[in-house]
């Protein structure tokens, strides 16, 4: 429990930190998972940026059992001599003082993403308990905190825990001296338990983004090494990223298509003027006129796909909203290639039509890095970069490098800008003719519409949000599919076994396959950039395949059509699959009591079912029935178990993380064998419950 008697000396430092606690949404975002990572990284990024500066190129983060979290590294460590103004140790002021820290002039930090000086004290406001150990001068230096406020705690029998009894400091804080350092060894050590009386039940250090964001991290700071021990589940999870290279090993890292061009870099700087108050010797803040350095460093490829890949990154800080950087390199690109084009009108054959931004993005992936002293970001978290000078910096920068790469004569220069022209006009034009036939053919329904499959069953309703697509594996099952199914609002799809695998296919290879064809002619929102969810004719998408490996595989199939070609309606939620039982217990009862039927889905739930009724001395009859496909269900169980609304059961396709999620579909159903394979074979990394949906 917090002390209530705390003294009248740390009342200013309390006010500041309880207003923290008040409202941590304001400097966190959120007091769920996203805003407990968003304090890891706060630490962790004060690391970075001392490895951006030089000093140090090591960082470990440790995710202990007792849900708190360690980060090292082997930098200058925080200063522990006196600060003037405050009397304090520089440990008790930054873990303490809002907006206080060194980066807010131009002696410790050229370029830092650390700029508001709150990142150290928010997290230790939000902490139920943080020590923090500091090796400088040959001596480890350590310090405590409850709640933001210093004090030590009574840990008895050497185990640390927040639980241990506090006493904060009454006259005075003490940075005590916890050992020897050996000689010339520097460093920070900060661990800490977040307060649970702050974030929401159940949130907790998500060890994937975790390990995402460390892998960035070490693209953007070449050199650097990132060690993640996460010790919370029953097998220690161990990773370490280091890379040599920079942001071109990152592009080539995120690209999800072929190339049709090589990675390119570019590069360039710019200065700028602003007005921004500066503290002085007095204390007074006096506006000051400073001329500012900005260098640019992009990284990108266009690739055969037409999805676009961007990251963009204010001193090695992610800012996945954009900002200002970005906007200045969208409005880069756009005029030059909008320039290219009108310059090579007549081979491309474009007319008077004009290039769309995403004609452009379409199958770039690109890495955008800026670095600048004091950037302006909107809010602590830091998602958008606010500093307007920026736009035209990072505009000219590309608007240049571009014109020196379409200027080159050598011959793979020529043959690459070539291709960007001819793919970003064949986008335009096929952006243009879908907007065109979406003009003049309207969603027409089933009883206006001549041109749908023959072999769909419709339903009679209108009521989009209410009706179902079922897709059913085989004509057997359809047949029972009918009889069971209710003609107003369910519509059925049979498919002939196992679909294309579009993650090989080509587009056009995908739109002549008659399966696939089919299902996107059936839904009628389109495909690909075109698909348009909204023109849906069907609320909910349900996959009804039999409950055995080949539907599996079936369900496999249709999913990676849906998620290449028709992403939005699993984004919506809108996609299902049906969940049919594997057995049939027909338990019988003396008398004229009718037999009782109880459905399994799992060969573990029927093992519980049959102890159940052996335990309870219930006959049921033998052999119990395994349904090797929805065909071998009459219309009245097919309907009480799969199809009924009353009675079944659904399971949502989910898409949490797109970019996991394009690289798990590329790994099993990619062109590449080898990799696959090894997965198969290694078999520890295989759940069959992340295909089996």
């Amino acid at each position: 429990m917090a002390s209530s008697d705390y003294s009248a000396r740390h009342l200013s430092v309390l006010e500041g930190l309880e207003a923290v606690r008040k409202r941590p949404g304001m400097y966190i975002g959120s007091t769920d998972a996203r805003g407990l990572m968003h304090c890891l990284w706060e630490i962790i990024d004060n690391s970075v940026d001392e490895a951006l500066s030089g000093h140090g190129s090591q960082i470990s983060v440790i995710l202990h059992a007792d849900d708190s979290v360690e980060v090292h590294d082997r930098a200058r460590g925080i200063p522990v001599d006196i600060e003037p103004k405050t009397g304090l140790s520089g440990v008790e002021v930054v873990f303490t003082k809002l907006h206080a820290g060194g980066k807010f002039g131009s002696g410790s930090y050229a370029a830092s993403g650390g700029l508001h000086g709150v990142g150290a004290s928010v997290v230790n406001a939000l902490s139920e308990r943080l020590d923090v150990e500091v090796d400088r001068n040959g001596k480890t230096y350590a310090m405590s905190f409850h709640r933001g406020e210093p004090g030590n705690f009574d840990d008895k029998g050497g185990e640390k825990t927040p639980d241990a009894p506090f006493a904060p400091f009454i006259s005075g804080s003490e940075l005590r001296i916890a050992g020897k350092a050996a000689r010339g060894v520097t460093g920070t050590r900060i661990r800490y338990w977040a307060d649970r009386q702050i974030f929401t039940k159940g949130a907790e250090f998500q060890t994937e983004e975790l390990l995402s964001r460390a892998r960035q991290t070490a693209f953007l700071v070449p050199g650097l090494t990132i060690d993640i021990l996460d010790l919370r589940g029953e097998e220690p999870v161990t990773e370490t990223f280091s890379f040599a290279g920079g942001i071109s090993e990152f592009v080539d890292y995120l690209s999800p298509d072929a190339p049709i061009t090589d990675t390119w870099r570019l590069q360039g700087s710019g200065t700028f003027t602003e007005t921004v108050p500066v503290l002085q010797p007095t204390g007074a803040m006096v506006p000051t006129e400073l001329t500012r350095d900005c260098e640019v460093d992009i990284a990108l490829r266009w690739g055969t796909g037409y999805e676009t890949v961007f990251r963009s990154f204010v001193n090695i800080i992610a800012t996945p909203k954009g900002g200002t950087h970005q906007n200045g390199f969208e409005q880069g690109l756009m005029k030059f290639l909008r320039a290219q084009v009108e310059a090579n009108s007549r081979r491309l054959k474009v007319g008077n039509d004009k290039l769309d931004k995403d004609d452009i993005l379409a199958g770039l992936t690109a890495v955008l890095t800026v670095r600048v002293p004091e950037p302006q970001f909107e809010g602590q978290t830091k998602e958008i970069l606010g500093t307007p000078a920026v736009r035209a910096i990072v505009a000219s920068v590309v608007t240049k490098a571009l014109a020196e790469r379409f200027a080159s004569t050598k011959r793979d220069d020529k043959s690459q800008t070539a291709l960007v022209l001819d793919k970003i006009v064949s986008e335009m034009k096929s952006r243009i003719s879908a907007r065109s036939h979406k003009e003049t053919q309207r969603r027409k329904n089933a009883l206006e519409s001549s041109s749908l499959p023959a072999k769909l069953v419709d339903c009679r309703s209108n009521d989009v949000l209410n009706s179902e697509l079922m897709i059913v594996e085989g004509d057997s099952a359809l047949g029972t599919a009918k009889l069971a199914r209710d003609s107003e609002y369910q519509a059925l799809l049979p498919i002939r076994g196992k679909i294309l695998n579009v993650q090989k296919a080509s587009v056009s290879d995908m739109l002549s396959n008659l399966e696939c064809a089919s299902i996107i002619q059936v839904i009628g929102a389109g495909s690909g950039r075109s698909f348009d969810i909204d023109q849906a004719r069907y609320g909910k998408v349900i996959m009804m395949a039999d409950a055995d490996v080949d539907g599996a595989h079936i369900r496999t199939l249709l999913l990676t059509l849906f998620f290449r070609y028709m992403r939005p309606m699993i984004e919506a939620g809108r996609v299902y699959s049906a969940v049919p039982p594997l057995h049939r217990v027909i338990v019988k009862h003396a008398g004229k009591k009718p037999n009782e039927t109880i459905y399994t889905y799992s060969e573990r739930e029927l093992e519980g079912v049959l102890a159940t009724l052996k335990r309870q001395n219930k006959v049921y009859e033998n052999p119990i029935q395994r349904y090797k496909g929805l065909g071998e269900m009459d219309a009245d169980q097919l309907a009480t178990t799969t199809m009924d609304r009353r009675h079944r059961t659904l399971r949502r396709v989910n898409v949490n993380d797109a970019e996991d999620a394009a690289r798990v579909f590329e790994l099993l159903m990619g062109n590449d064998v080898a990799p696959r394979k090894e997965f198969i074979i290694a078999g520890d990394g295989f759940d069959r419950g992340r295909i089996d949906v």
